[in-house]
């Protein structure tokens, strides 16, 4: 038997390279505030929960398909990816060259940054008022918005789990908790 060296290192170095990438994306939703992979569920009960159905490329960026069911008859779906700077950034295929920041997980406590920058309605001021090592709470203001300015509300992450609430059940990247 003839041993050609060099597709043999080829296909060492190629095997090895996506052990590496396999670890990695792995590794990926320990070390995320939102863990994104096709099939994550944040689930309260079957009338509410929001599953990550889908990807989609808007504007040559991947962005994955977040839907919810919200109290067995409201239906939501966006969609949102995490940005190089880890910013949580939603997008829509329908208007593909505007983006909303929903969070900066890079911020530090204090920092400010808008939702749009539009200045409009529906551009919220946002604030981290919390972070540690493993959760930061941002505060949405809708500091233009005539009726509901002054009126905060907040969003808090957990790392490697997502959105902190009081679900009976995650599936992250396959691996189930339960309440």
């Amino acid at each position: 038997m003839i041993v050609n060296w060099k597709s043999l290192s080829f296909i060492l170095i190629s095997l090895a390279i996506l052990s590496c990438q396999k670890n990695k994306a792995q590794n990926s939703a320990a070390d995320s505030f939102l863990p994104m992979q096709i099939g994550n569920l944040w689930y309260m009960n079957a009338q509410s929960y929001t599953e990550i159905k889908d990807t989609v490329r808007i504007n040559k960026k991947l962005f994955y398909q977040f839907y919810s069911l919200v109290g067995g008859d409201a239906v939501s779906t966006v969609y949102l990816r995490i940005d190089e700077q880890n910013k949580l950034i939603e997008g829509y295929p329908d208007s593909p060259l505007k983006t909303y920041t929903r969070a900066d997980f890079n911020a530090k406590i204090g920092d400010k940054f808008f939702t749009t920058g539009e200045k409009d309605e529906n551009d919220n001021e946002v604030t981290v008022i919390q972070k540690s090592d493993t959760e930061i709470t941002f505060s949405f203001d809708p500091v233009y918005h005539p009726n509901l300015k002054g009126y905060p509300s907040q969003v808090k992450y957990i790392k490697g789990k997502g959105w902190a609430e009081k679900f009976k059940k995650l599936k992250i990247d396959g691996v189930v908790y339960q309440n």
